[in-house]
């Protein structure tokens, strides 16, 4: 039986039921369907794209097994030519896509698909599913990497996350804005992320005296790979501080080093000062401080700003339900069928027709300075790079997956490309969002669509 998360029944009803539809009228022309973003939050001046790799693998693996097609038979709700049909069915369009660790904006296609339009609404749900969760993470850690630059950023998200699947996309997609690796230790075999770990406090408690409970986790942690990091403030961080001082140069003759401490709890800033100290006057200069507990971009700012002698950051449910912002308006749209624009005109929902290009414009400097969104055979703007590249031709992959770590150098390109008022956690004033136009060709056809019965 496949994983719940491969199955082509992760989907909605009604994509089945249009399906089924479809297959009674014979309506198997080609379709193009564009994703993007209609809006961005009100706490957003900026997205960050990532979950492009899982949707291409989603869509050639995309089939239905026998136990699926059963239980659909069982339903009542399906013909039997029908399902016969659905038993045969593959992806075998192409795709246009933006390269993950991309920054886009408003009413730009980051996705798109042509194939028989069958097969291009059936996806419809797994790929929002996929892409929308992914942007949103890699969106909400590309704030934190941009308040906090030059500190160490780990992902402490997976137990707040909405399902394992949620857990192991919030790791990746982190990794990819900038963060240095995740607790979670299946994203390490997964994905080749670095993983960090510490220590709970009911490894603490379970001790008559802190201190054993440091000297123990430090000898059965002796001569493995992986930094040594100790949680101070069980019970009195400062005193346990003091206790690592006394600690630390036994310990060094045993092989044993300790590379840092946690704080969890508290006035993070005022303890991290006074643990400092501490350690400075003990000559434990070289370990590093490294704080978590409900912690945000914001909360990081503000921790920085105080000059709190923090080195590092663990990162955990802001971070995998994106808490300010948990939801965006994802959305997958037909733009043309059998060769024809189409456009959807519900009020406060209207899309713009036909298969699109976003280019980008860049600054002598190489700062991002606007996009156009265009018909894909509109020629190209001067000096505009095309943001859409194909990756997918007959339902197969152009090139193998781009390692993650080159996409997460295109991300840190990315962000420092953003121009300065976009870079800030504030909310920018109209005057200083990102300009996006939309091309006269496009507005033109739009309008004669408009202009046609109905």
């Amino acid at each position: 039986m496949k994983q719940a998360a491969d199955s082509a029944l992760l989907t909605d009803l009604y994509q089945l039921t249009m399906l089924q539809a479809y297959h009674d009228e014979g309506l198997d022309g080609s379709a193009v369907f564009e994703l993007f973003v209609r809006a961005l939050p009100e706490q957003r001046n900026f997205l960050l794209l990532a979950g492009i790799e899982q949707a291409l693998a989603f869509l050639e693996q995309l089939s239905f097994d026998s136990g699926e097609l059963d239980w659909l038979r069982a339903t009542g709700r399906f013909r039997t030519d029908f399902l016969d049909w659905l038993s045969e069915l593959r992806f075998t369009g192409e795709v246009h896509a933006m390269r993950e660790g991309t920054v886009f904006f408003a009413n730009e296609p980051v996705l798109r698909v042509q194939a028989p339009i069958a097969q291009a609404q059936l996806v419809e749900s797994r790929l929002l599913n996929l892409i929308h969760y992914a942007t949103l993470v890699a969106s909400k850690a590309a704030r934190c990497r941009l308040a906090a630059p030059d500190r160490l950023l780990v992902d402490f998200g997976l137990r707040r996350a909405h399902g394992a699947e949620a857990g192991l996309v919030a790791a990746r997609s982190s990794y990819l804005a900038g963060f240095a690796g995740s607790a979670t230790v299946l994203a390490g075999q997964h994905y080749g992320i670095p993983v960090f770990g510490t220590m709970a406090h009911s490894y603490i408690e379970v001790h008559e005296l802190e201190v054993q409970a440091f000297r123990a986790y430090a000898d059965s942690l002796t001569g493995l790979r992986g930094p040594l990091m100790l949680l101070i403030d069980t019970y009195d961080t400062e005193a346990a501080a003091r206790k690592i001082v006394a600690l630390a140069p036994a310990l060094e003759r045993r092989g044993a080093r300790i590379a840092s401490v946690r704080l969890d709890s508290g006035d993070l800033a005022a303890h991290a000062r006074l643990v400092r100290t501490i350690f400075d006057q003990g000559g434990l200069q070289e370990i590093s401080i490294f704080a978590s507990g409900n912690l945000d971009e914001w909360r990081l700012r503000q921790l920085l700003q105080a000059s709190a002698p923090i080195d590092g950051f663990g990162v955990g449910t802001a971070l995998s339900t994106s808490a300010d912002a948990p939801a965006l308006d994802a959305v997958y749209k037909l733009q043309s069928y059998a060769g024809k624009p189409r456009r959807k005109r519900s009020e406060g929902k209207a899309t713009w027709p036909g298969a699109k290009q976003v280019w980008r414009c860049s600054g002598p400097d190489g700062r991002l300075e606007r996009d156009l969104v265009a018909l894909a055979d509109e020629a190209a703007p001067a000096g505009g790079l095309a943001l859409l590249q194909p990756v997918m031709r007959a339902g197969r992959r152009l090139a193998p997956p781009e390692p993650l770590d080159a996409l997460r150098a295109h991300a840190a390109a990315q962000l420092a490309a953003l121009p300065a008022p976009l870079r800030g956690l504030d909310a920018v004033a109209a005057a200083q969002a990102y300009p996006v136009a939309i091309s006269d060709p496009l507005q033109q056809l739009a309008a004669s669509l408009d202009r046609q019965p109905h």
